[in-house]
């Protein structure tokens, strides 16, 4: 006779599964309730597992990070895929990183910065060498802001008919990737960039 054992489901398995997929924002209403209600057993279950839960609820993101590097651990369990980014990419984090900055530093009536793709364009193209032709640098340009949505650092907010009038909300979890120190070390380099750009026209 075989015995039927009835195996209970953890009530924050559904909230793991996504915190495993990507950061888990509060803008993700239930998801983000069954987090803060669940965090300290999450964060127990994911310790176990060689995971680190982090969690900011002020700025309403959380996601979980490997507690002990492959490189340091050969027998560390992989759960996450790891993205690389090229320096080009890198260099549009930082710049969005810093319009979030600028944004939270200023008089903000609203808790998410929402920015048409003209304006990260604008911001951006000081920093980036022009290429001889007009056309594909602006292509580069677009194709990185695509790539950042690819990510998950932006989300495009609508469709819009002109390309360059597309609104996106650039995410908070940008601030976990891109922190203060890093910041200001790469800013200063890009300024120096710009500046010698501006110099030799």
């Amino acid at each position: 006779m075989e015995l039927k054992t009835q195996t209970k489901i953890l009530p924050y398995t559904q909230v793991f599964i996504k915190l495993l997929k990507g950061p888990v924002e509060y803008i993700e209403k239930n998801t983000w309730e069954k987090l803060l209600q669940y965090k300290s057993e999450l964060a127990v279950f994911v310790q176990q597992l060689g995971l680190t839960l982090v969690l900011d609820e002020e700025d309403g993101y959380a996601y979980v990070k490997h507690t002990i590097s492959e490189e340091d651990d050969d027998a560390a369990v992989s759960w996450m895929q790891r993205r690389s980014f090229t320096y080009d990419e890198s260099v549009l984090l930082v710049l969005l990183r810093d319009m979030m900055a600028e944004f939270e530093v200023g008089e903000a009536t609203s808790r998410e910065l929402i920015k048409k793709r003209r304006e990260i364009k604008e911001y951006a193209e000081l920093f980036f060498k022009e290429n001889a032709s007009r056309v594909k640098f602006i292509r580069e340009l677009d194709r990185l802001i695509d790539r950042a949505e690819e990510n998950g650092f932006i989300d495009k907010m609508e469709n819009n008919d002109i390309l360059d009038e597309q609104k996106f909300r650039i995410k908070k979890i940008i601030k976990a990737r891109v922190d203060g120190e890093i910041l200001d070390q790469f800013k200063q380099q890009l300024e120096e960039h710009a500046v010698k750009r501006i110099q030799h026209g």
